[in-house]
């Protein structure tokens, strides 16, 4: 899928970003600019953003997907808030993938959530681009 060439659509908008108090972001940097260099529009946020600061965000942004990235061990609770957020905004069109040291045992318990994807450590930034252009669909 061509991210914003074809005719009637528009780029793929992500909001990247590191919620709660973790202040290691060189995996959410790494993964911001492999999506940019793919060819999405990306808003990296930055570090110690609430939930709240998130959605902000990706509604005022008009984004497509936002992508936490949670090193902190707090990916339940914090996964959780943003995803309750966005259903409180009308905005649960807007789809949640994350990264981050995530247990796979809490992976089904994000995905009941709503999150669409979990990308654990060692994915490489290929994978991410292929799952967002084989599962995210923009018109403009």
């Amino acid at each position: 899928m061509s991210t914003g060439s074809a005719a009637g659509t528009r780029t793929i908008r992500v909001v990247i970003a590191k919620p709660g108090l973790d202040g290691h972001d060189r995996g959410a940097k790494v993964v911001a600019r492999a999506l940019r260099d793919a060819g999405f529009e990306v808003i990296y946020t930055g570090l110690h953003q609430t939930p709240a600061q998130i959605v902000d965000a990706a509604i005022q942004e008009d984004a497509d997907l936002i992508g936490l990235s949670v090193l902190s061990g707090a990916h339940l609770t914090l996964f959780a808030e943003v995803m309750s957020l966005l259903r409180e905004r009308g905005a649960a069109d807007i789809a949640v993938f994350g990264g981050g040291i995530i247990p796979e045992d809490d992976i089904p318990a994000l995905r009941e959530l709503g999150v669409a994807e979990i990308f654990t450590p060692g994915t490489p930034t290929q994978a991410i681009v292929d799952w967002i252009n084989a599962n995210v669909r923009v018109t403009s």
